[in-house]
């Protein structure tokens, strides 16, 4: 917690927060005192007056109070909503940093779970400390010591109440703090089969599992509902065993009380101040014991969020790395010698020894079968994963020469999973070049072959995109990403299987647009491809098999040599596509 809120807090509102707390516990604390010479020397007296004077006093000092504690509370929120912000900003901006294998090591669910609950749990917390950790110690000391003063002997019910709810308060805490741990873990399972079952919806559906989805969600969620009525079934037992320690005490403070008075060694206004003063000791209690058991919980929330930030990034800059924009490089070149790559625990290398050069105007086609390392070889050059050996080179500069940010100003890429984002056509163009142009996004909308459904949408480039594209089909999506991706000046364009939903008229007229097109003959195209047809016009096919280059060459060439590429050839649907 004291991690978590370093240089994320104002100390200044923290002894601000203490300052308003301190009045209004001194507040809380005087009245009682006043009530009992009210009592003692105007109604016990007869003394209206006094009464009447004593009674002013009684608002101004509740006033104060009051103004304290709203001057609390409002510090209190203000800290912890700024705290989470804070939090929130900290973790998405540590998460975009984050490599596959960061995100494979932690998981999306549980991210998203640190993002929201467990930030809430600690600003809940943070408003705690600031007015109960505050107020019950202080109260605490201070009801003690004035009850002390009233009566003394009456102190001694004090030794049996006292230590009863510090055994209360700690058999609570003993069980409840590792049901709590565990009550965090339980929502990320909770929500990563939520979100699987979200996305995978169709497939749910098609294959008709909507019964095993269902049986399974329910059995996550069984097991956080028996988890959580254990833990709030425990501290829920807090509430009734502290009003019954607080009952008892009262009826054991009236009964004593009642023999001093009779003895006449005790006034009834004391009575009542002791009284006073012992709530305000059992219920400081309370509030400790709230806290103890809401600390551990947030403990747990805080050093899940301090995993996530101080996980150190397995992708960083270099030492000595530069920041240089595409002006300042030479003619656009791509470039790998003698590459190999392992993920990161595999035995087996992803990729070995990969060798091959692209110049300016030149398309370079990828294909092989599945798992073969396409993508993989596709992700080095953005540094999506770092080699193992070997170096990748830009424009003549070795990628590790650049910074990320300079690095990434230099790549345009699209994925194999389209990704679009909530907003409008615009909106999601310009995430390429936020400067761009109407024309310019419309020149690539038609390279990409979208212009014509873009265009059929009554509002145009204005035209509303749905979370995840989820209002255009496969094809239309693919095309909206190769056209953000036009929008960029880059020296190097990457295709990661990009056209497999598009028919193969629409693919032979984007590949031939691609090629003549003013903005991208100056810059290194890289594709990989399923289908033979998306690599024949290429000037050169990379054949890759078992994460090794089987084959170069260019179509004509690799067909009549090549017996991996032969062997994909034969596996297509027909001969005809691959002409």
């Amino acid at each position: 917690m004291i991690k978590i809120m370093k240089n994320r807090v104002n100390s200044w509102a923290i002894i601000g927060a203490f300052v308003f707390m301190i009045v209004q516990v001194i507040c809380d604390l005087y009245l009682p005192t006043l009530t009992s010479d009210m009592i003692n020397k105007g109604v016990a007296q007869g003394n209206v007056s006094y009464i009447w004077q004593v009674g002013y006093i009684m608002l101004g000092v509740a006033a104060v109070g009051i103004v304290a504690a709203v001057g609390n509370v409002f510090i209190a929120s203000r800290l912890a909503q700024k705290l989470g912000h804070s939090l929130r900003s900290n973790i998405y901006e540590k998460v975009l940093h984050f490599s596959s294998y960061e995100f494979d090591q932690i998981g999306n669910s549980s991210l998203i779970t640190r993002t929201s609950t467990d930030v809430l749990q600690i600003q809940n917390v943070t408003v705690m400390m600031l007015r109960m950790m505050i107020q019950a110690p202080i109260m605490l000391i201070g009801a003690s010591i004035l009850a002390y003063n009233k009566q003394k002997e009456l102190t001694v019910i004090f030794l049996v109440a006292v230590p009863i709810l510090i055994i209360v308060i700690a058999a609570v805490m003993t069980f409840a703090v590792p049901l709590f741990k565990t009550l965090q873990k339980r929502i990320d399972h909770i929500n990563l089969v939520f979100r699987e079952g979200l996305t995978g919806v169709r497939v749910i559906r098609a294959f008709n599992q909507d019964g095993y989805e269902q049986d399974r969600f329910d059995g996550v969620n069984k097991e956080y509902t028996d988890n959580a009525r254990k833990v709030f079934s425990i501290t829920a037992l807090m509430s009734p065993m502290m009003t019954l320690v607080l009952s008892a005490t009262n009826i054991a403070i009236i009964w004593y009380g009642g023999h001093l008075i009779g003895d006449m060694s005790m006034q009834v206004g004391n009575l009542v101040a002791f009284m006073t003063y012992a709530m305000q000791i059992l219920s400081s209690f309370m509030m400790l014991s709230m806290v103890f058991v809401m600390l551990p919980r947030a403990q747990a929330a805080a050093a899940r969020i301090n995993e996530v930030l101080d996980k150190n990034d397995s992708i960083e800059d270099r030492p000595g790395a530069v920041t240089i924009d595409r002006s300042q490089l030479g003619e656009s070149q791509l470039s790998f010698s003698q590459v190999n790559f392992r993920y990161v625990g595999a035995e087996k290398a992803a990729l070995t020894d990969i060798n091959f050069e692209a110049k300016a105007g030149q398309t370079i086609a990828i294909i092989g079968g599945t798992g073969s390392g396409k993508s993989t070889l596709i992700n080095l050059i953005p540094r999506l994963f770092d080699v193992e050996s070997g170096d990748i080179k830009i424009d003549g500069k070795s990628i590790y020469e650049l910074t990320q940010a300079s690095l990434h100003d230099q790549i345009s890429l699209v994925q194999q999973k389209t990704v679009l984002f909530k907003g409008t056509i615009r909106s999601n163009l310009q995430f390429g070049n936020e400067n761009a142009t109407d024309d310019e996004m419309w020149h690539a909308l038609e390279i990409a072959q979208a212009k014509s459904f873009v265009e059929e949408s009554t509002d145009g480039l204005d035209g509303i995109v749905e979370q995840d594209g989820d209002n255009f089909s496969g094809g239309q999506k693919q095309r909206l990403a190769i056209a953000r991706s036009l929008v960029k000046k880059a020296s190097v364009y990457l295709f990661d299987d990009s056209f497999s939903a598009l028919d193969f008229k629409t693919d032979a007229k984007l590949r031939g647009s691609l090629k003549t097109d003013e903005n991208v003959k100056d810059s290194v195209v890289l594709v990989v491809a399923q289908r033979i047809s998306s690599v024949t016009g290429a000037d050169l096919i990379l054949v890759i098999d078992g994460g090794k280059i089987v084959g170069k060459g260019t179509h004509e060439e690799l067909k009549a040599t090549n017996k991996t590429y032969q062997e994909i050839m034969q596996s297509q649907i027909r001969e005809g596509d691959a002409e």
